[in-house]
């Protein structure tokens, strides 16, 4: 059964293996030797983290940072991509904000892009960073 929960220090695990594996299953056009274990922690420093499990097994989060409403990371284990996790991770993640809701997803993940439309994000800009052209997308309301 699927569970949502605050982020607690026993996920840490779990989690840093999840945002390894899926940036480099993701980001496949980057350098993915880059990547690290110890990211997760560099890159959700100071940010409200909700763990999403499955029979009490972390099998995804999503990392907020709360002063700007701005979601930074959403990422489900491969294993378990297609059964809702995602949707109900943002759910959650839109529960415990306000709107605005913003995030960026770079253009080349086509996958997440078409994520976030399907539930209602709208693109507001585009940008360029080092790992190539990235869309501000913006919720108003709550997702479809």
């Amino acid at each position: 059964m699927l569970s949502i929960r605050e982020f607690r220090n026993i996920d840490l695990p779990s989690l840093r293996e999840i945002f390894l594996e899926e940036r480099k299953r993701t980001f496949s056009w980057n350098d993915i030797s880059e990547f690290k274990l110890e990211d997760f922690e560099k890159q959700t420093q100071g940010e409200y983290i909700l763990t999403a499990c499955l029979d009490d097994v972390p099998v995804g989060f999503v990392s907020m940072w709360m002063p700007n409403n701005f979601i930074h990371h959403l990422y489900v284990d491969h294993s378990y991509q297609g059964q809702n996790i995602g949707t109900e991770l943002l759910k959650a993640a839109v529960k415990k904000t306000k709107f605005p809701i913003t995030l960026k997803c770079l253009e080349k993940n086509t996958k997440a892009v078409d994520f976030y439309i399907k539930k209602g994000f709208v693109e507001k800009q585009k940008g360029n960073s080092e790992h190539g052209t990235y869309i501000v997308f913006e919720l108003l309301e709550n997702i479809n």
